[in-house]
This record gives C-alpha cells, sequence and structure tokens, in this order.
C-alpha cells in the first residue's frame, strides 16, 4: 500500500499548509542552492579537457571518451541518491536536508581541488553528484509554497538561477583556469560553505509535521520511484518523454568543449564564454519569457515550441561553420529554455502535494540516467569519428545523431497531449 493519497483523475489535490512563512531571504537561499549546484557543473567545463589530457596523458578523442564516462559518474551518483534525497526531505522536512547537501557540495569541492589523479577526478564527481541533488529537495520547496497554476513560472525561475549559474561557473572556470586548474574548485568550495551559513540563519522549515510521510527504502530509489510512479495516471509517459528529451540533449556537457576545440580551435577562456552565452540566452526565456508565454499559449504549446527550437538548434549546431553562425543559434536555442521547467510543472499537477519531494527525485532520477547513458553515448560518437587514422573524420555527428532523438522526443509529446487532449492539445 502506498503512504501518499491517490489523485483522482481530473481533480487537483489540495494545498497543504507550510510550517512558517516563506521570507524573501528563505527564497533567496534556494535559489541561490541551484544556482552554486550549477556553478559546480559549469565551472569545470573550461578546464576539463586540459585537466583529462594534462593528467592522463591522453589525446582529445581519448580525453573525450574519459570525459563523457565521468559525467556519467557525477549522473549515476545523482540517478541513484537523488530519489533518496527526495524521500528523506518528505520525512524530515526540507531545511535539514537541504543544508546538509549543500555542505556536502562545499566539502566536495575542496576535496576536488586537491585531487592528485584521475581516479581521484572520478571520486569527486560521484560526491558531487551526490550532493548536487539539492535541487530535488528545492524544488520540493518551491512546490510546497506555490499552489499549482503558478508552479511552471516558480519552476522557471528554478531552472533560471541554473541557467545563470551555467553562465557564471564557465565563465568563473575559464578565467580561473588561467590560474590553474584546480583554482576555480577552491572558489565554489568557499562559496558553498557560507551559503550553509547564510541558510542555517534565513531558511524556515515549509513542510509542515502533520504532512510528513514515513520513510520506507522501497520508495528512496530509483526503481522503487518508478513503480509509485505508474500508481499516478499519465505520469510514466511523461517519465519516458522527461528521460528522452535529457537524453538528447546530453550532447552539450558532452563534447560542447571538445567540439568547440575541434573544430574551431577554441582556448578554455573560449569555452567558458560560448558557455556562458548559451547559459545567458536561456536563463534570460526561463526567467523572463515561461510565464507569459505559458499564460498567452498554454502548457502544451509552450512546450512544443521549445522542442522544436531545441531540435532546430542541435541541428544547427552540427552544420555551423563559423563561430559567428554557432552564436546566432544560441538565440534559437533559448526557447529551449521553456521545456524543463513547463514540463516539471505538468507533471507536479498529476502526483499528491505530500508526494511533491518523490516526484521531484523520481525526475531527477529520470534525468541522471538519461544524461548518463546519453554522455558516454555521445563522447563515444565524437571519439570514434574523431580517432586518429579514421578516413573520414568529423566533429559534428553526435549533433546530427542528438537532433534525430529531439525528433523523436518531439514526435512522443504530440502523441501523449494529443491522447490526453488537454491545456490545448497541440
Amino acid at each position: 500500500m502506498s503512504d501518499a493519497p491517490k489523485s483522482v483523475a481530473g481533480s487537483r489535490p489540495a494545498s497543504r499548509p507550510v510550517s512558517r512563512p516563506v521570507s524573501r531571504h528563505a527564497a533567496t537561499f534556494v535559489l541561490l542552492t541551484v544556482f552554486l549546484d550549477m556553478v559546480g557543473f559549469g565551472l569545470i567545463m573550461p578546464v576539463i579537457p586540459a585537466l583529462i589530457k594534462e593528467v592522463g596523458g591522453l589525446g582529445i578523442d581519448r580525453a573525450a571518451l574519459v570525459g563523457g564516462w565521468m559525467f556519467a559518474a557525477y549522473s549515476l551518483a545523482q540517478f541513484v541518491c537523488a530519489p533518496l534525497m527526495g524521500n528523506l526531505a518528505d520525512r524530515f522536512g526540507r531545511r535539514p536536508m537541504l543544508l546538509l547537501a549543500v555542505f556536502g557540495l562545499g566539502l566536495d569541492f575542496a576535496f576536488s581541488a586537491v585531487a592528485p589523479t584521475l581516479f581521484w577526478l572520478f571520486v569527486g564527481r560521484v560526491l558531487a553528484g551526490v550532493c548536487g541533488a539539492s535541487w530535488v529537495i528545492a524544488n520540493a520547496y518551491i512546490a510546497d509554497v506555490t499552489p499549482p497554476e503558478g508552479r511552471a513560472r516558480a519552476f522557471a525561475l528554478m531552472s533560471a538561477a541554473l541557467s545563470i549559474g551555467f553562465v557564471i561557473g564557465p565563465a568563473i572556470g575559464g578565467l580561473l583556469g588561467e590560474f590553474g586548474p584546480r583554482v576555480p574548485f577552491w572558489v565554489a568550495a568557499a562559496i558553498s560553505l557560507l551559503n550553509v551559513v547564510y541558510g542555517w540563519f534565513v531558511l524556515p522549515e515549509t513542510l509542515a509535521p502533520e504532512n510528513r510521510r514515513p520513510f520506507r527504502w522501497s520508495r528512496a530509489n530509483p526503481f522503487g520511484a518508478f513503480r509509485v510512479f505508474a500508481s499516478y495516471p499519465g505520469v510514466l509517459p511523461m517519465c519516458l518523454l522527461m528521460g528522452l528529451y535529457f537524453f538528447s540533449t546530453s550532447v552539450y556537457p558532452a563534447i560542447w568543449a571538445f567540439w568547440g576545440i575541434a573544430k574551431f580551435g577554441w582556448s578554455e577562456g573560449m569555452v567558458g564564454l560560448s558557455l556562458a552565452i548559451f547559459g545567458l540566452v536561456t536563463g534570460a526565456f526561463q526567467a523572463g519569457l515561461t510565464g507569459p508565454a505559458v499564460a498567452r499559449f498554454g502548457e502544451a504549446r509552450t512546450a512544443l515550441f521549445g522542442l522544436a527550437c531545441s531540435m532546430l538548434a542541435v541541428l544547427g549546431y552540427g552544420m555551423a561553420g563559423s563561430v559567428a553562425v554557432v552564436f546566432a543559434l544560441m538565440i534559437l536555442h533559448g526557447p529551449e529554455g521553456f521545456a524543463h521547467p513547463v514540463l516539471t510543472a505538468m507533471m507536479s499537477r498529476k502526483v499528491p502535494e505530500n508526494a511533491q519531494g518523490e516526484l521531484q527525485g523520481g525526475i531527477s532520477a529520470i534525468t541522471n540516467v538519461a544524461m548518463l547513458a546519453g554522455t558516454v553515448f555521445y563522447a563515444w560518437v565524437f571519439g570514434h569519428f574523431m580517432a586518429e587514422g579514421r578516413a573520414w573524420r568529423s566533429p559534428d555527428v553526435a549533433y546530427w545523431v542528438a537532433a534525430g532523438f529531439m525528433a523523436l522526443t518531439l514526435v512522443l509529446f504530440v502523441m501523449l497531449k494529443r491522447r490526453e487532449g488537454q491545456d490545448g492539445a497541440v
């Protein structure tokens, strides 16, 4: 038997009270937390190719594959731990689990700063994945204090914080990387630990004791979460859609830096600049336009537009002949920022209010297993078509393959919405 009450199809779960009014400082802390998670993820991207080549003595084809496996280790840790974090937050409250995760992330950055070999860098990525699951709790926190009809905009602000972190992270990594590849980790460690001190004083609890659920291991693992999702109508098909979407877009963390170096001869600073602009454009769409777009066109059409732009952009990168074209494509890519928060909002309305932490943990598990598979796959494709001695070499093939998977995602979304016939079928 499930601990959570089942939602009735077509009905909206009742809102639950929060333990204390949520202050502006608390909301700032939550946004700052997800921002710092992405800073930590993004700051190593400009320097990781050079670091892997230096520590491992590898060429760019082998270094790209190692980089893919390193990101896969990060994703695997999040896949395993995110449902656990979400269920612990449903049992013990958001505040203690969020503070613990941010504290652990700060310690991990410090650990990574002194890691001497590729093995220990892998260990650092695993620890970062475990603690990086803090965004699961942050999303549950936002769901606690936001009515269902306002969640698309709220999740868009969360996604914008992630995107801004993706602007700052690579920019910091590119600049501080000039002083050594480990310097950015020390900076991120200091910022994370300062954020714990800030959160200790300003973060209230939002999950009232009467709304907490008993903890069960059967629900606190990714496979258990998928079984639970089967009890909520319409959730599993959306899980498949979300997984396919993140598998498609994992081409960027897998090969972006390696692709830019191989195709255009980018430096670490240029890699950081390109990622910063990428994040800035996406964040602008998420923060400034998601709410108005949903209000004007509805969730379904807004998500459809974002998925279509994503497909066209990834295909365009694979055909770009100059850096100017790459930067122009980033404008077309911007509306992809609508997709994730809107899809998350759609899913959040399909489960009861006391299962939001579990939902966010399950979404994170889906996201991370998809990105785990995707980064290894696209890194392999890149390395295969860039290997020395190959008759035909190209750094673009992975983008063409990703465009095909994104087209499949688009078709699946249209089919799901037509079957549901709700929210303005597309």
